[in-house]
């Protein structure tokens, strides 16, 4: 510690302080002026500028105003005194009259860590303060030598305060100079932990004293160091050793070297740039950051805690851990990593299922250690949260479905075109990959949004792809896959719209569609007769039992949203719900319409779709994780199997039908889907591709990015279900089944069910085709008809028209699949998948 010269000195100023900032010292300067001597070097106009004149040994003015200054100095020092004494009276009292809140009594904000399903690998962390809090036994020793020779080398002998440094700084308060002490471990602490000992005043340096000795009568020495490295700033948002670790090293504390521990140490004097000094980052000043190092190097070998017997050698210069040291990352570094990328929206669908769980409250007075506030939950909880994310099938998801990505199926396209995927597994309903956007703070396409007048969005038409559930409402109902329907273009009674097919107004099959059929060429008039005759309640029942969770009415502005898990289906059909919804017309999320594509693939068991695997908390005493969440599965059997397998039967014949098969013959189920642009306009609007194989369910939206325009690809051809979204959920499909040993099984559906009757539709028996040439027709019976001869129910043709279920890969008619359909006051257009 420098002394303080008070007097005349040659240059006319007292010096107070230790060594002057920069090279190994790093110690501060302290001054307190004086005014220079009259005439003095370096005065005005020099030895013998203007107004000024010689000072000699028979200079009586000068000797007086020696003396005077003297007296001035003695004065200021006496004042010192009076005030440091005065304080510590000051302290003394109210040490033994002041309860003081103490460390266990305040925890510091913790960030939380969000990681991928491997439980390795970090995909965000958020928080008021990127911390994680430690205990000592986590720290190394050569890590806590190193801060104690860098910032108080005496921490393991005094009692908490430097009175050195209360005298220092009342000198420097009253004589106009620096405003600075060298503060102890201890008194640093209680200045960062508490918020009353912020300000840079002679009062706070008596408050902190009375803290700080306060601490070293409660603690142990290691106990506040342990406080201290958990609470103080190392710069780059890191707050603590161990989030200083990971963002310059990209390790844990705990495996930190004596190079690395001494970088950190060097940091805590000053880790960022201001105005007077650009700070010891190496990334930003080099150069001083190297001799802080030396520093705090040298310091630990004075102090005997390196090359001494049983320490460790002290590095050399040139083992200076550049070649470890992180670059500085925006996006890596502080609060808000992974808030800006694609998993952004993974980092919301947490915060609300811990919502769910209870792992959180809204009700303040319900706070406690373990539930914290819900909207401060992951900000400051220090949660170690494991989600369901895997992380190469979300790789797959991102790099098929991201604009920016180069090679992805977007990449080129239309900038008015935007894409979502999500995949989930269907065995428990762990979200896979989730891609709605590009960060977690604007729109999120594959779910549900909230605007400021809390109006939820977010929903998209799925046209034909809803057929699935209309399907299997059917089949519950007692339909057949071989039942008949209508299928030409009509308009219903008592409505002023005509519902026809995907611009064929009388089908191949005319009047006597089956369902398969009416399934594979997604015609929209035999769906609509299906729902007009077993009720739209019904189909929307099946949707909500799959998992579709939310579904918007589309008159009114903006669109209403339906919760379906709380509403009786019969209360909202067939209004505002009509019949229409058979085909697909009202908008649900990408999110739902994958959890109930992952039901369908689980042969009718539905697992929640849900993003939370487990949540653990740090034991502030043991330091040790513990789990205090976990997903909760409850797997229930909400569609029968048998009707599930009839319609999977039907949907694994559909890739093939928008050649859309994937590799090595592995079995899928899809359905395509398209929606108008808007009424009466022959643009689409929405485009749609959902499948599944039994390990994954993914559903794959194309629309727009801001304004609802005519979906076109680059080519200029108009986006349907099989072109661009067909593209990337095969892509997407095939690269995901290539990440892990389970998803590279080959598996097959089980068989159909064939259940219903299928005399049970509306439409009519088809004529018997004529006879072959030279072959004698049947009796009317079909008692006598020759093998192969005209027998409705024969092997050559077994109930079906051409292009039926003998020809399901025919791609006429609708062979993108269906779409279309409008209001009942609107005019639909024709269906055009």
């Amino acid at each position: 510690m420098g002394s303080a010269a008070v007097g005349a000195a040659p240059a006319g100023r007292a010096s107070v302080g230790p060594a002057a900032v920069g090279g190994v010292s790093g110690r501060a300067t302290a001054r307190a002026s004086v005014s220079p001597v009259s005439g003095g070097p370096g005065g005005p106009g020099g030895p013998t500028g203007p107004g000024r004149r010689a000072r000699g040994a028979g200079d009586p003015a000068g000797a007086a105003r020696a003396k005077k200054r003297k007296r001035m100095n003695l004065l200021i020092a006496s004042f010192a005194v009076f005030i440091m004494l005065a304080g510590l009276g000051v302290v003394g009292f109210t040490y033994y009259s002041t309860n003081v809140v103490l460390p266990e009594d305040t925890t510091p904000p913790q960030a939380t860590t969000l990681y991928a399903f491997d439980n390795k690998t970090i995909i965000a962390k958020v928080g008021t303060q990127n911390r994680t809090l430690v205990t000592i036994d986590q720290i190394p020793t050569h890590v806590q030598d190193a801060v104690a020779a860098a910032e108080d080398r005496n921490f393991y002998e005094h009692s908490g305060v430097d009175y050195k440094g209360i005298v220092r700084a009342a000198w420097n308060n009253v004589s106009g100079g620096s405003k600075q002490g060298a503060s102890t471990i201890t008194q640093q602490y209680a200045r960062n932990a508490f918020d009353n000992l912020k300000d840079d005043t002679y009062a706070r340096k008596v408050k902190e004293a009375i803290l700080a000795s306060k601490l070293n009568d409660e603690y142990t020495k290691p106990q506040i160091m342990q406080h201290y490295l958990n609470i103080i700033y190392f710069g780059r948002g890191a707050h603590g050793i161990e989030a200083a670790a990971q963002t310059y090293f990209g390790k844990p504390a705990n495996k930190l070297s004596v190079a690395e521990g001494a970088v950190l140490a060097a940091l805590i004097k000053q880790p960022e740039a201001n105005a007077g000094h650009k700070g010891y980052d190496p990334a930003v000043n080099p150069a001083d950051a190297k001799s802080r190092w030396e520093y705090v190097i040298s310091g630990m070998v004075a102090e005997g805690w390196l090359n001494a017997p049983g320490k460790q050698q002290a590095p050399t210069v040139a083992e200076y851990p550049t070649k470890t040291l992180k670059k500085p990352s925006q996006a890596g570094a502080g609060i808000d990593y992974g808030v800006n990328t694609p998993y952004g929206n993974v980092i919301n669908y947490v915060k609300q299922e811990m919502r769910d769980q209870g792992l959180c409250v809204d009700d303040e007075s319900k706070v406690t250690d373990q539930k914290k506030l819900c909207s401060q939950a992951l900000m400051s909880g220090g949660y170690r949260i494991r989600t369901t994310i895997d992380t190469e099938i979300q790789a797959a998801a991102v790099e098929t479905a991201q604009r920016k990505t180069k090679g992805s199926k977007l990449n080129g396209q239309p900038k008015n075109l935007m894409a979502a995927v999500v995949a989930i597994h269907p065995d428990n309903g762990r979200v896979l990959a989730y891609y709605g956007g590009d960060n977690g703070t604007g729109t999120d396409y594959a779910g549900k949004n909230t605007d400021a007048s809390g109006n939820v969005s977010g929903g998209h038409s799925p046209g034909s792809s809803f057929k699935i559930y209309t399907l299997a409402a059917a089949l519950k109902e007692g339909k057949a896959l071989e039942s008949r329907w209508k299928g030409k273009a009509f308009t219903p009674k008592g409505t002023k719209f005509k519902v026809s097919n995907a611009g064929v107004d009388n089908p191949e099959c005319g009047d006597s569609c089956t369902l398969k059929v009416s399934t594979l060429k997604s015609l929209n008039v035999p769906f609509y007769h299906v729902t007009q005759e077993i009720g739209p309640d019904k189909v929307i029942k099946m949707a909500a039992d799959a998992g579709v969770t939310t579904m918007w009415r589309t008159d009114t502005n903006p669109a209403k949203a339906y919760d379906l898990t709380k509403e009786d289906p019969k209360d909202i059909a067939p209004d505002p719900f009509f019949h229409v919804v058979g085909y697909g017309q009202y908008p649900v999320t990408v999110l739902d319409h994958a959890n109930g594509v992952a039901t369908f693939a689980n042969e009718g068991v539905y697992n929640k779709a849900h993003f939370l695997y487990s949540v653990e908390a740090r034991d502030e005493i043991t330091g040790k994780w513990k789990k205090v969440g976990s997903e909760k599965l409850n797997p229930k059997q909400r569609v029968d199997k048998d009707v599930v397998a009839d319609v999977t039967s039907v949907l694994e014949q559909y890739p093939a039908q928008v050649n859309h098969r994937l590799e090595d013959s592995r079995k899928a189920a899809s359905k395509t889907g398209t929606w108008e642009q808007k009424p009466d306009s022959p643009e689409n609007g929405d485009a749609w591709m959902i499948g599944y194989t039994p390990q994954i369910a993914t559903a794959v939206w194309v629309g727009n990015l801001q304004n609802r325009l005519p979906l076109k690809l680059k080519d200029g051809r108009r986006v349907s279900g099989a072109n661009l979204p067909g593209d990337i959920w095969e892509q997407f499909m095939e690269k995901a089944h290539k990440t892990g040993e389970f998803y590279r099984d080959k598996k097959d559906f089980p068989p159909a069910a064939n259940v219903g009757d299928p005399k049970s539709g509306n439409g009519e028996e088809p004529p018997p085709p004529p006879p072959p040439s030279g072959q004698p027709p049947c009796d009317p019976l079909g008692l006598f008809c020759p093998p192969g001869g005209n027998n409705p129910g024969g092997p050559t043709n077994p109930g079906g028209p051409p292009g039926g279920p003998t020809n399901p890969t025919d791609p006429r008619p609708g062979r993108d699949g269906g779409g279309g359909g409008l209001l009942p006051s609107l005019t639909p257009r024709p269906d055009n998948d």
